[in-house]
């Protein structure tokens, strides 16, 4: 696998800053020199409050690399997709910036985990798309689905997606927040390994129980990672 995994989800809530920073938690609990990045950081100022949740879950305070802001070289105030926070703030994205940040942090770590913004086809820019960015770098990617009710049919178009762009697809997370339902809870996961099965006979899947309190536990990843 590529020093760098990208950790996209089906949607704004899916829970990838949750998966991303037991990820990186599980890596650390294995010896592995881990650091996670954001893609593109939206609706704050200064720091990234994803960045922020990543090392809450680690157990460790605020890098280096975070302070200088290369885990998170995009920052922008509106809570919006990418390319319409940044017209806000009369700012312009060039993803070229995050690539030459993901290659420092590649050369002080073994692992980069990087979480990006939304779903695969949230706009970087009007003409550039988050799936644009993942097949051009060709970085693996790891898809973070949920049990709410419309998670079916986001995740299969995901993945249709990412069959067509010749995505390489190591792994879905099935984050089983909220749980409103077990028979849905239950189905969409039968539904999501046949689906599998038949696309993506090596991408593993991973469940990942709903977690209380904050007292964050150690999810076996090894499936997947």
């Amino acid at each position: 696998m590529n020093k760098t995994v990208f950790i996209s989800g089906i949607d704004t809530d899916a829970g990838k800053s949750i998966i991303t920073g037991l990820m990186a938690k599980y890596l650390m609990n294995k010896g592995v020199n881990v650091i996670t990045q954001k893609f593109i950081q939206t609706g704050n100022t200064t720091s990234s409050e994803d960045i922020e949740k990543h090392r809450e879950i680690m157990g460790v305070g605020p890098y280096d690399v975070d302070t200088n802001r290369t885990t998170c070289p995009y920052i922008f105030t509106y809570p919006a997709s990418p390319h319409l926070a940044a017209e806000i703030d009369n700012k312009t994205i060039d993803v070229t910036k995050i690539t030459e940040a993901t290659a420092k942090l590649e050369e002080q770590f073994e692992t980069v985990l990087l979480e990006g913004a939304g779903g695969l086809f949230v706009p970087i820019t009007r003409e550039y798309y988050t799936i644009d960015y993942v097949q051009d770098t060709n970085f693996p990617l790891i898809l973070v689905t949920s049990s709410k009710l419309g998670s079916i049919n986001h995740t299969l178009m995901s993945l249709e997606l990412c069959k067509k762009r010749g995505i390489n697809l190591v792994g879905l997370i099935y984050n089983e927040f909220p749980n409103d339902s077990e028979q849905i809870l239950n189905d969409s996961d039968k539904v999501f390994k046949h689906y599998l099965a038949e696309n993506y006979p090596d991408c593993k899947v991973v469940n990942v129980p709903i977690i209380k309190g904050e007292d964050w536990p150690i999810v076996d990843f090894s499936a997947i990672i």
